[in-house]
């Protein structure tokens, strides 16, 4: 078989004429083109020689194109008389000529890019199609990462852990419905977030989440100082079912827009402010006293947002009980919340998906680099520590670096 030979000479000419490098009709194409055929010509004749001596010999030439960084090209692959050898450089049935490209595929995946957007940069860059079944397939890769981090061992101990839910739609039996995925968010003992894991049920309930606190404890956890939740119905036995020693901490968050739904427009914003003085007082005293008088004034107008507050107190006053180092980060969902924006901004463009995997393959990926930029311990960790070492005396001594 005849080999054409790189002309450099060319190539410089036409890299001065203002040709790319890389991509569709790249200068470098021919070239990759040439070096991986001569390597493909060694494998054969080593393989031929040291391993498969006569009566085996060369039969020609299999052909198919392969796409590489530098563009797409066809590959001539050598062959022998008794079928029996297997190039390594670029394998039967491999199509491209590295894993740059199935890199940069997962890359803008994990930004929250649609498939046309993915499709329309590699085109840019590599001069490449890649078809919808490709994307997903190149994403699956993901798939089994993802199970090896939703089974790993977590720590004993998790000062603090937020847990709320996020809503998709999912095709499921060939029609689409609303499933909840639950996040759980822990500060670990160094004060780094961590996401401890994603779970998917149909719908929200604290029956589910008891599940997923068990799948916690199994994986490690054995115990919680501070759980933060929202105000579902029952999900403080869930806990407390598992970890019975934890505290729970409602969301004060939660509770304030829960309230505002029953308040008239042109009365939330004094009613807001009122309500300020509930959530925002210097100590529980202070919080019932301005409770007493937020009833006294709204109490006839507003009686089940009130009755709302009075049932649920005494979970949503816990943080009373702290230090602001400590009341700062549980008196709300927020950290939780935070993650769930991010998964927002990588599901915008998408209306719904296919399936489950569809679905956690993405969250997956994305937070896993926005993670990389959990890098710094939260603000004045050290004396946080320090006052959940004083105020659960015991908890922390196997954990705690001295």
């Amino acid at each position: 078989m005849n080999k054409p030979v790189f002309d450099f000479e060319a190539a410089l000419q036409q890299l001065q004429s203002g040709q790319a490098l890389t991509g569709k009709d790249g200068i470098l194409t021919p070239l990759i083109k040439q070096l991986t055929e001569a390597a493909l010509e060694a494998e054969i004749e080593h393989y031929l020689e040291q391993e498969h001596p006569q009566p085996n010999r060369r039969n020609g030439y299999s052909k198919k194109t392969v796409k590489a960084s530098s563009g797409s090209f066809e590959l001539a692959t050598p062959r022998d008389r008794n079928g029996d050898f297997e190039p390594q450089l670029v394998k039967k049935n491999q199509t491209r000529l590295s894993d740059e490209i199935d890199d940069k595929v997962i890359s803008l995946f994990a930004l929250g890019m649609s498939y046309r957007d993915i499709q329309s940069h590699i085109a840019d860059m590599y001069g490449l199609e890649v078809s919808d079944g490709a994307i997903t397939r190149i994403t699956d890769r993901l798939l089994p990462e993802l199970k090896a981090w939703q089974q790993r061992p977590l720590d004993a101990v998790y000062p603090f852990v937020w847990l709320d839910a996020v809503h998709y739609k999912i095709k499921d039996e060939g029609r689409y419905v609303n499933k909840a995925v639950y996040t759980v968010l822990g500060l670990n003992t160094e004060g780094h977030k961590e996401l401890l894991g994603l779970y998917l049920s149909e719908s929200e309930g604290a029956r589910y989440w008891l599940e997923v606190l068990t799948d916690l404890h199994n994986r490690g956890i054995q115990d919680i100082l501070i759980a933060c939740v929202d105000g579902l119905t029952g999900f403080d036995e869930a806990i407390r079912s598992v970890f019975p020693h934890t505290e729970v901490q409602l969301c004060i968050i939660h509770q304030i827009r829960n309230s505002l739904r029953y308040v008239a427009s042109k009365e939330q914003k004094a009613f807001t402010a009122d309500l300020k003085t509930v959530y925002r007082a210097v100590n529980r005293e202070a919080a019932e006293t301005a409770l007493d008088e937020l009833e006294a004034k709204w109490g006839d107008k507003y009686p089940k947002v009130i009755d709302s507050w009075r049932r649920k107190w005494p979970l949503l006053s816990a943080y009373f009980r702290y230090p602001e180092a400590i009341r700062k980060p549980i008196y709300t969902t927020n950290a939780v919340e935070a993650v769930h924006r991010q998964f927002r901004k990588l599901t915008k463009t998408k209306g719904a998906f296919p399936n489950e995997s569809s679905l956690l393959k993405l969250l997956y990926v994305g937070i896993t680099k926005a993670s990389q930029k959990w890098t710094m311990p939260i603000a004045n960790w050290g004396q946080t520590l320090s006052q959940l070492a004083i105020y659960f005396e015991g908890r922390l001594d196997g954990v705690m670096k001295l």
